[in-house]
């Protein structure tokens, strides 16, 4: 099930080809490592999942893909079932022929929020970095984007990706399981988005010159992460865990960002949404059953985590290269 010749044969006759210097075998040895544990389990859940045919297909508002009317009884158990198997689910929703997953995260609250400052992507080659399982990637296609490309290392999102595009085998949204450290300096994406991994990273400032290096001139970055409060010097480096996570490094404040941003050459930084994530945007489901925002705040403080810093807030920056 790992065959990503489509894909190359893609990249063989566009702007990417470059890409394929690099690519065949970085994703020649994560399938090699891939291919056992957790993820062979998964893979043969996918493989059970029955053949449908979508008469409704819905990106520009939702991911939707068919109804229950398309499907029998036993195929909707047999997709229930399957789909079970890949929790837990933390981005999205997605409904498939009726059934809803109802996923940790309402990440249509955080595309909403994003859309209404992002350059039309209309016949634009887009990258997503750090996508998770895709769902932004489904709707910047429903906005007419060209080419959707999302890149994450993990298996388990790897996992729900082929899940959900079995159902919409559109070969213009793709996930690549590569991590940005594994990307070439290609310089022809219209548009790069990063939302939620800039924190998670050791060296800011490099992956930031890592998304940087993606776009052509004139380009779009769009940059959602976690911000505090505070002027230009300020950064919280947080103690061993900052909400129960252990691998957050540094989170700036919005003007240190823009700093950071404009020192790289960027330019047009700007602000353009701020928001205190709710316990209505990011929660525990029966798609997700592990601990969520309720269990990362102070319990009767919630403008603190439990670690005592300030409770996540999030920043929307788009800037040009």
């Amino acid at each position: 099930m790992l065959d990503f010749t489509s894909f190359y044969a893609q990249l063989a006759t566009n702007k990417l080809h470059h890409w394929l210097e690099t690519l065949p075998a970085q994703l020649a040895n994560w399938s090699k490592d891939a291919l056992h544990g957790d993820f062979k389990q998964w893979q043969k859940a996918i493989a059970h999942l029955p053949d449908t045919t979508a008469q409704y297909i819905e990106i520009k508002h939702n991911v939707e893909f068919g109804s229950a009317d398309d499907i029998s009884t036993g195929a909707a158990q047999q997709i229930q079932y399957v789909l079970q198997q890949l929790k837990p689910w933390r981005k999205g929703p997605f409904t498939i022929h009726g059934i809803n997953i109802d996923t940790e995260w309402r990440s249509d609250f955080k595309w909403d929020r994003v859309l209404p400052h992002v350059a039309p992507l209309q016949h634009r080659f887009v990258l997503d970095v750090g996508c998770g399982s895709g769902y932004h990637l489904w709707r910047m296609r429903g906005e007419g984007a060209e080419f959707v490309v999302g890149i994450d290392p993990s298996q388990l999102f790897y996992a729900q990706f082929q899940a959900i595009k079995h159902f919409n085998p559109d070969p213009a949204v793709n996930l690549i399981p590569i991590g940005i450290d594994d990307m070439p300096a290609l310089k022809q994406f219209d548009t790069v988005f990063s939302m939620g991994v800039l924190y998670h990273r050791r060296s800011p400032l490099d992956f930031l010159q890592q998304l940087k290096n993606q776009l052509r001139p004139g380009g779009e970055l769009i940059l959602e992460t976690l911000v505090v409060e505070g002027d230009e010097n300020t950064v919280l480096v947080p103690g061993e865990r900052y909400a129960k996570m252990r691998n957050v490094w540094f989170i700036p404040s919005v003007q240190a960002l823009v700093h950071w941003l404009q020192r790289l050459g960027f330019s047009n930084v700007r602000l353009v949404d701020l928001n205190r994530t709710t316990l209505d945007e990011q929660r525990k489901t029966a798609w997700m059953e592990n601990e969520s925002l309720i269990d990362f705040l102070d319990a009767t403080d919630h403008s603190k985590t439990i670690e005592g810093y300030p409770a996540p807030l999030r920043a929307v920056i788009i800037a040009n290269n």
